[in-house]
C-alpha cells in the first residue's frame, strides 16, 4: 500500500511536516507546520495537530482530538514552543494537548504507553511519564508533573504546579491541590489521602512483604502524628534497608514543594 493510500484526500498537511511512510491519516485531519509523526501512528478523522509537535511511534489518536495547539496561558505571545509525545499512546476523542511556554521549558512532554480517555486536557508545560491512565474528563493544569503507572479517575482536576508521583491513584471527581506521594491513593474535593494503592501493587506482582512495609510507611506519614521529617527519618531507618521501593516514597516527600495531600 502506498503512502497516498494511507492519507485520506481530504486531509490537509503542511509542507514542512515530516510524516513516516506508514502513518495513517484519516478524513479531514489537519497537520500544521513543523510536525513530525513517526512510524505506525494512526490518526482517525478530524484530528488537528496544530504545529510544533513531535509524535512518536505506534500512537493512535481518535477523532476530534486537538494536539499541539497554543496554550491558554495569557502570557503566551506567539513564541516557538513544543509538544512531544512518545510511543504507543492511545489518545481518545476530544482530548486537548497544549504546547509549552517560555516561562517554563517551552515544552509539554508526554511519555509512552499512556491511555488518555475522552476529553482529557493536558495543559502547557506538563511532564507526563509512562503507563498512566487518565479517565474521561480529567483536567491537568499547567506545569504539572506526573510519574509512571498513575491512575486518575474521571472528572478529576489537578491544580497547576502539582506533582503526582508514580504508582499513585486518584479517585473519580477529585480536586488535587497539593502533591500526591508515590503509591498513595487519594480522593475527594479537596482530596485526602486514605490508603496505599495496594491493588496496583498486587497487579504488578509485588510481594506481600513489600506491600506490608509500604502500608507501614503510610501509617508513619499519616496516622502516627509525626511531622513529615520525623516520618522520613523513621522510614529510612526501619523500612528502607529491607525495602528499596521505599526510596521513591521518601523522594516524593523530600522533593514536594507544595506540600502533600493530607
Amino acid at each position: 500500500m502506498s503512502k497516498n493510500d494511507l492519507i485520506h484526500p481530504t486531509a490537509i498537511i503542511d509542507a514542512s511536516a515530516v510524516i513516516a511512510a506508514d502513518v495513517e491519516i484519516g478524513p479531514y485531519c489537519i497537520i500544521g507546520p513543523q510536525v513530525t509523526i513517526a512510524e505506525g501512528t494512526k490518526l482517525h478523522s478530524h484530528v488537528v495537530v496544530a504545529g510544533y509537535t513531535r509524535i512518536g511511534k505506534n500512537n493512535e489518536i481518535f477523532q476530534f482530538a486537538s494536539v499541539g495547539e497554543i496554550c491558554q496561558d495569557l502570557k503566551y505571545a506567539g513564541e516557538e514552543t513544543w509538544l512531544e509525545i512518545g510511543d504507543h499512546n492511545s489518545i481518545r476523542e476530544h482530548c486537548s494537548l497544549h504546547r509549552g511556554t517560555v516561562q517554563d521549558q517551552g515544552l509539554t512532554k508526554i511519555g509512552s504507553h499512556n491511555l488518555l480517555m475522552v476529553n482529557t486536557h493536558i495543559a502547557h508545560d506538563c511532564v507526563i511519564g509512562d503507563h498512566n491512565i487518565f479517565a474521561n474528563n480529567v483536567g491537568i493544569a499547567g506545569h504539572v508533573h506526573i510519574g509512571e503507572y498513575v491512575v486518575v479517575g474521571g472528572n478529576s482536576g489537578i491544580h497547576q504546579f502539582c506533582k503526582i508521583d508514580s504508582y499513585s491513584m486518584i479517585g473519580g471527581a477529585s480536586l488535587i491541590l497539593k502533591d500526591v506521594p508515590a503509591y498513595v491513593m487519594v480522593s475527594g474535593n479537596p482530596a485526602h489521602a486514605f490508603a496505599m494503592n495496594v491493588e496496583g501493587m498486587r497487579r504488578r506482582g509485588w510481594s506481600k512483604s513489600v506491600i506490608q512495609a509500604l502500608r507501614q510507611a503510610f501509617k508513619l506519614i499519616y496516622k502516627e502524628g509525626l511531622t513529615t521529617e520525623q516520618a522520613i527519618k523513621q522510614i529510612r531507618t526501619d523500612i528502607l534497608p529491607d525495602v528499596p521501593e521505599a526510596q521513591l516514597l521518601i523522594d516524593s516527600l523530600e522533593q514536594s514543594e507544595r506540600g502533600i495531600v493530607r
